[in-house]
């Protein structure tokens, strides 16, 4: 096996395969380092989950030819609910009014995770499977990668090397750069229950003095559920029986869609935002939830590493095809200095509508519902955010491989 690639991407995940098939005609010379096998993947609990596509992210899905293999598995969010539970304020958007077929979609990550694994296997990029970053040492012209396969040692070189190995990121600890972590007191409960009535395409948000409950709309009457607590509640929730979380559950949303089923184990994930303090050391840059992780009240994290990847990847087209260095300090810090803003922003919002939301004082109450039944008689100020909950508040990045 050669020794020498123009990039080493860190990581088999959503993330890193998304990155490889965006630059799959680009010439790089690419490797791909996954610590797990592809059975592993494949088979990980947190397959089971739903991930809530924006709009925007499919359209940059296409463009990589990752969309229309599993298009057929995702369901339609074609309305979107947003209410105060136990307050009159709400607001609705719609895929109709906005003339687009949908709003965004709901898949499961194990499906399209799968997609990504067999689409990258098709191409010329070489995958290490179970093997571990060791050690990283960036130098003038290259940065040097130590890996552990099967116990024994390997070494090899790029010109850059992207760190898209999840919220654990070997390659963040590696380099050294610091968290920083605000802990939110909560924790999301995550299953999927089947509706008495049909969701028709309405995913909803429903607000609540303890946290958000989010139901997304999947197959059939499937609905996944995304529901936060305080810490003490969640545990209780976990702690009793199925019986105690439905009724607990039916109680919070009400009966818009008749009688809840449970039809998924419960699983229960302790709510933080992180982010790390730098994206580049040396000849290496990290992405998505490397970077960071989001409370999932706005449903916007993976949306945004999407984002990480297709900015990167169309930068890294860029300055190959000028026969540029893609490990230059300059370069990286150019695609730093553009993704900040979407992280700043982003990241505030998700941020402040925590703690906008979760909080049952009289005057911020009144104040959040006078504003969602104002925004939901502004058809100006709906559209903007319904461009917001698509992803499109600002031009997609190009990458050349429409279709597919």
């Amino acid at each position: 096996m050669q020794s020498h690639f123009d990039l080493i991407i860190v990581g088999a995940g959503l993330a890193g395969n998304c990155l490889a098939l965006a630059l799959k005609d680009s010439g790089l010379n690419i490797a791909i380092v996954e610590a797990s096998s592809r059975e592993q993947l494949r088979d990980s609990p947190a397959g089971d989950r739903a991930l809530a596509l924006a709009a925007g992210t499919v359209e940059l899905l296409d463009s990589m030819g990752a969309w229309a293999g599993v298009a057929d598995k995702a369901t339609a969010i074609k309305n979107i609910h947003i209410s105060d539970r136990g307050h009159f304020g709400k607001t609705r958007l719609s895929s109709a009014a906005n003339g687009v077929p949908a709003l965004g979609y709901v898949i499961a990550a194990r499906d399209i995770e799968s997609h990504l694994t067999d689409l990258v296997a098709q191409t010329a990029s070489t995958c290490l499977y179970e093997t571990r970053v060791a050690g990283l040492m960036s130098g003038t012209d290259a940065i040097n990668v130590s890996l552990k396969q099967y116990n024994q040692s390997l070494n090899l070189t790029s010109r850059l090397l992207v760190g898209a190995d999840g919220g654990q990121s070997t390659v963040r600890k590696l380099l050294d750069i610091p968290q920083q972590i605000t802990e939110y007191g909560q924790t999301a409960l995550v299953t999927t229950v089947q509706a008495g009535l049909p969701h028709q395409h309405t995913a909803y948000e429903r607000f609540t003095e303890q946290g958000p409950l989010a139901f997304l709309p999947v197959s059939g009457r499937n609905i996944s559920v995304v529901w936060t607590r305080k810490h003490e509640q969640a545990e209780a929730l976990m702690a009793g029986g199925e019986a105690e979380f439905l009724a607990e559950l039916q109680d919070c949303f009400g009966y818009r869609l008749g009688a809840l089923k449970l039809v998924a184990p419960r699983r229960a994930f302790p709510l933080s935002l992180i982010r790390a303090e730098s994206m580049v050391s040396g000849r290496a840059v990290i992405i998505g939830n490397a970077v960071h992780q989001l409370h999932p009240v706005a449903g916007q994290g993976f949306n945004l590493g999407i984002r990480d990847v297709a900015e990167l990847a169309e930068r890294l087209l860029s300055q190959h095809g000028k026969q540029g260095d893609v490990g230059d300090a300059d370069f990286l810090n150019a695609y730093v200095r553009e993704r900040l803003e979407d992280h700043r922003k982003t990241i505030g919002f998700t941020n402040n509508l925590v703690h906008i939301f979760s909080n049952d004082w009289l005057p911020v109450a009144a104040l959040r519902n006078t504003g969602l039944t104002l925004l939901d008689h502004l058809p100006f100020a709906k559209k903007i955010l319904t461009r917001h909950a698509m992803g499109l508040a600002k031009p997609l990045p190009k990458l050349g491989n429409q279709g597919g």
